[in-house]
């Protein structure tokens, strides 16, 4: 019998692993001079939000989606902000850092899987964030998987 290949939420270790990762990662944010004023009307759950959105984007439960509001939340909650390059670039680089911090997997499989994501995610928040921004097509979490991107557009 084959055995089951894991997800990408079972092998970061799980809900516990990612809040460490999310946690870790909105500490600096909250100092850091180009990403504070975009969160500073961040809520003290905020991480355990983000956290709960990762684990459903690597393959855990659908506690985004069924507790905070799916994707069309997600959407909302970055219309308007006109997230500048700079400031993806410097999201996507403290997340790396937490990652190593906190200790995520680092194994090439794992750390080429997880930064696609992060890439992507930054990248399409950052489109949806402008001003002019269509409306997304895209009904439903994306769920990432080894070395492939889900198809459809966000």
């Amino acid at each position: 019998m084959a055995e089951k290949t894991p997800t990408l939420y079972e092998w970061a270790g799980g809900i516990e692993a990612l809040e460490r990762l999310t946690e870790e990662f909105y500490k600096h944010v909250r100092e850091d001079e180009l990403l504070a004023p975009l969160f500073e009307h961040m809520t003290d759950d905020h991480p355990q939000h983000v956290a709960a959105w990762l684990g459903e984007v690597f393959g855990g439960p659908a506690v985004y989606t069924e507790q905070l509001g799916g994707f069309k939340r997600m959407i909302r909650s970055h219309r308007g902000r006109s997230i500048r390059p700079e400031q993806r670039t410097r999201w996507v680089q403290l997340m790396t850092e937490a990652a190593d911090t906190v200790g995520l997997p680092s194994d090439p499989e794992f750390r080429s899987a997880f930064m696609s994501y992060i890439e992507w995610g930054s990248r399409r928040a950052m489109a949806n964030s402008q001003p002019d921004a269509p409306p997304s097509r895209r009904e439903t979490v994306p769920i990432w998987g080894w070395g492939e991107a889900p198809p459809g557009t966000a």
